[in-house]
């Protein structure tokens, strides 16, 4: 049951990145273009995420365990450190320069995008890289 909750969120996402207009990089750099032709559609996309996200989170805390019997777990950090400002900036920069971020960046690579294709072999690229060094890193404090 679990697995087919997970394809079903999956697929209402990637249906609304679709709907949106979300999977194509236009969208994102028209946005990011604000002494140009600014494109505002995406701040009422991520504001709906946040308004979302918001009831989802209230929901979650009032519970302890989710609507499909596991447990609830929470992020309980709340630092700002220099990690995660420097990953937020290199999240952004990549963000901004290539049009896509994770989630749309796979729904367009789904529907044939090279580009996104691109972007995705990129950024799993990265994330191999991010673990090398994170474990190179913890071996040297420990």
């Amino acid at each position: 049951m679990n697995r087919i909750a997970e394809f079903a969120v999956g697929l209402l996402f990637g249906w609304g990145l679709l709907v949106s207009g979300m999977t194509d990089p236009g969208k994102v750099v028209g946005f990011l273009d604000l002494a140009g032709a600014w494109d505002p559609s995406l701040a009422f996309v991520m504001g709906g995420a946040i308004l979302v996200g918001l009831l989802g989170f209230t929901l979650a805390k009032k519970r302890t365990r989710s609507f499909l019997g596991a447990a609830m777990h929470l992020p309980t950090a709340r630092d700002i450190d220099r990690r995660l400002v420097l990953g937020s900036l290199t999240f952004g920069a990549g963000w901004g320069l290539a049009g896509f971020c994770p989630g749309p960046a796979l729904v367009a690579m789904g529907a044939g995008i090279p580009k996104a294709a691109l972007f995705v072999v990129s950024m799993i690229a990265g994330m191999l890289l991010f673990e090398l060094f994170e474990r190179q890193r913890r071996a040297r404090t420990q």
